[in-house]
């Protein structure tokens, strides 16, 4: 089965050795994502629903790079620094999957990788066809 990587070109992902996305057969797989802006900046810097639409047009991104779309979602994870927001976080995951609606789970983190990051979001699709 091919094996095929994806990059966000974002400079930490050689560094650390990861991929925006991975695609195997009918499987994508897209990291922890968070949400940078083009410029490389948090959007939504101290808004948790901002914060998550930037994250999930990130994933859209990714997934559209590996012949995906986000009705192809199955499965997405939620990693919060503040989970009394979570309407938030879950009214954004709302209008990107109100009809999709995949497995997900939200969970509360003591913190992500800088302090202005609230959400980070992964993500797993099938495509049914490789």
């Amino acid at each position: 089965m091919s094996r095929k990587n994806f990059s966000s070109a974002s400079k930490w992902e050689p560094i650390v050795g990861y991929s925006r996305a991975v695609r195997v057969g009918q499987y994508i797989h897209v990291s922890g994502t968070t949400a940078g802006g083009a410029d490389g900046n948090i959007v939504g810097v101290g808004n948790l629903g901002e914060q998550t639409r930037q994250c999930l047009r990130n994933i859209q991104s990714a997934l559209e790079k590996a012949g995906a779309s986000m009705s192809d979602v199955v499965r997405t994870r939620m990693f919060v620094t503040d989970i009394s927001q979570w309407e938030h976080a879950g009214q954004a995951h709302g209008e990107f999957f109100g009809d999709i609606r995949p497995a997900t789970t939200m969970v509360e983190v003591a913190k992500l990788i800088a302090p202005e990051m609230l959400v980070e979001i992964e993500a797993d699709a099938y495509v049914g066809k490789d």
